[in-house]
């Protein structure tokens, strides 16, 4: 289980690991490119969202120190949630063709 500590990590953000690297590429990129965006998840007990900006300081703390290939698909999903009116937010994995 990985770890997105933001701005003032009060409430830092556990996500899986091959999760966290799909949405790390997705936020970096929107990031790099001076994008904002919400992103939103659900811990099981409340929803929560946080406002991505460049110029507040993020952290991606993952438990693996092995990179997992990358999925094109699942970040090109998670891309199209980042530009809805309901931000970023985590979809189940589709396959690689997909």
């Amino acid at each position: 289980m990985g770890t997105i500590f933001y701005g003032d990590a009060r409430h830092p953000v556990p996500i899986e690991d091959r999760a966290l690297s799909h949405v790390k590429a997705v936020i970096i990129g929107r990031l790099r490119r001076g994008e904002s965006c919400s992103f939103s998840w659900d811990d099981g007990k409340h929803r929560e969202t946080i406002w991505l900006s460049p110029s507040i300081p993020l952290h991606f703390v993952f438990d693996s120190a092995e990179r997992p290939a990358l999925n094109r698909a699942w970040i090109d999903a998670l891309s199209q949630t980042a530009s809805t009116p309901g931000g970023l937010h985590v979809v189940p994995e589709p396959d690689e063709g997909a």
